[in-house]
């Protein structure tokens, strides 16, 4: 059977392949990302109809990437994300393909040298996935038995002299898959440094066994070199979850696990992973989280559709004029008042000198989106005079009161 499936694959043709030759990429990412999404596209694509064929194509590609990569730069991170995507991808494609374990050993060799030789590193992930590329608790103990003498190697000298195998996370991952979980905590109990990223290792292995308040209190003693507490607190929140605690898990670890890119992405973020708790309460325990930066809540708050409360934090500390402008011209017809507040916080807060790079026209937009709130209101005589008292409060001010003159 391996020798028909070994003649079936190397008559394919992928078209990936020769757009992968070594350096073959200049400096831009982009082009290099488009390529690598057709040839991630390519692969699953023959994988409906032929996963042997498709998975010997993955190996193939996870060969040739780092040195097409090579000439590429890295420094914006976009390229080394785009490839980690296309092996996370690519590895239940291998991992699934049902082949003799004697073709299955080839691949594995073949991928142990590709990852050896990748010097930038590009699909360094990969050996965190080793335990699925075996496939088989037999295969992973056997690479368990290559690897595990390596690392104690490695990690038996002192803690200036200890050195780098790019096999460590492979020897981790296939004790993992052998089931071998107190040989993987006891080779971690060697590691020089306590060092999240191999300890996270043992959580696993603990968890596998049912240990989970013995994974609680591993994962939170695993503080140490290049500390990593919002993935720490991710996975001891993530073990609290799965044991019907999610009390304990929010109260301990939810705001730490779930940091976003954006204030408002991280109350979306806790919002949904915990719908047993009011949107309010969540957003006051953010705001508590970062005291003196109130308003950066602002947009969470309006997202919530806690309008008051929105309002009361962009008073508390400064909200960017922009995005108060923006919530004013949403919200003149359906939520007027709050419209005239956001209008008039913005003009406050440009006026206060809390504005960066702002136009006549966004101190217009302001002013515009207040009184078009206050009409709607019937508010307009009111809201007029509290655009004067708030120039008034200003007397240094000539940008924004000349840009407001004709209008006034």
């Amino acid at each position: 059977m391996e020798k028909i499936m070994k003649i079936t694959t190397e008559k394919h043709s992928w078209e990936f392949t020769p757009r992968f030759r070594r350096g073959a990429f200049g400096w831009r990412s982009q082009p290099a990302i488009t390529r690598i999404k057709e040839a991630v596209a390519e692969i699953k694509k023959v994988a409906r109809k032929e996963p042997v064929l498709a998975a010997e194509g993955a190996v193939l590609f996870l060969e040739k990437v780092s040195p097409a990569l090579q000439n590429v730069d890295s420094s914006s991170g976009a390229i080394g994300s785009a490839v980690n995507r296309a092996i996370a991808d690519l590895v239940p494609i291998i991992a699934r393909a049902n082949v003799e374990k004697n073709l299955r050993a080839k691949w594995l060799e073949r991928l142990y040298e590709a990852h050896a030789a990748d010097q930038v590193p590009y699909i360094e992930s990969l050996g965190g996935y080793w335990g699925e590329l075996c496939a088989t608790p037999e295969l992973a103990a056997v690479w368990a038995d290559r690897l595990m003498s390596v690392v104690e190697q490695v990690w038996s000298g002192s803690k200036e002299s200890s050195g780098f195998f790019h096999g460590t996370y492979m020897c981790f991952s296939a004790l993992l898959r052998a089931g071998r979980y107190d040989q993987l905590l006891a080779l971690l109990e060697k590691a020089p440094f306590v060092w999240w990223y191999d300890r996270q290792w043992g959580v696993k292995a603990l968890i596998a066994q049912g240990k989970k308040a013995e994974a609680l209190r591993y994962a939170e003693t695993s503080h140490g070199l290049n500390n990593n507490p919002e993935s720490i607190a991710q996975a001891c929140e993530e073990i609290l979850l799965s044991s019907g605690m999610a009390d304990e898990a929010y109260q301990r670890y939810a705001i730490a696990a779930n940091q976003g890119t954006t204030y408002l992405s991280t109350f979306r973020a806790i919002c949904k992973k915990y719908p047993h708790k009011s949107p309010a309460d969540i957003l006051n325990d953010l705001v508590a989280s970062t005291p003196g930066q109130e308003g950066k809540w602002f947009a969470a708050a309006k997202d919530a559709g806690l309008y008051d409360l929105a309002i009361k934090l962009a008073r508390q500390s400064p909200v960017d004029h922009r995005t108060l402008n923006r919530a004013a011209l949403d919200f003149i017809e359906t939520q007027p008042l709050f419209a005239i507040e956001a209008g008039l916080l913005s003009l406050r807060w440009i006026l206060a000198g809390r504005g960066y790079e702002v136009t006549a026209g966004e101190v217009m937009t302001a002013f515009d989106a207040s009184m078009r709130g206050a009409r709607v209101a019937g508010s307009v005589d009111q809201t007029l005079l509290r655009v004067r008292k708030l120039l008034d409060a200003y007397p240094q001010d000539s940008f924004v009161r000349g840009a407001l003159a004709r209008l006034l």
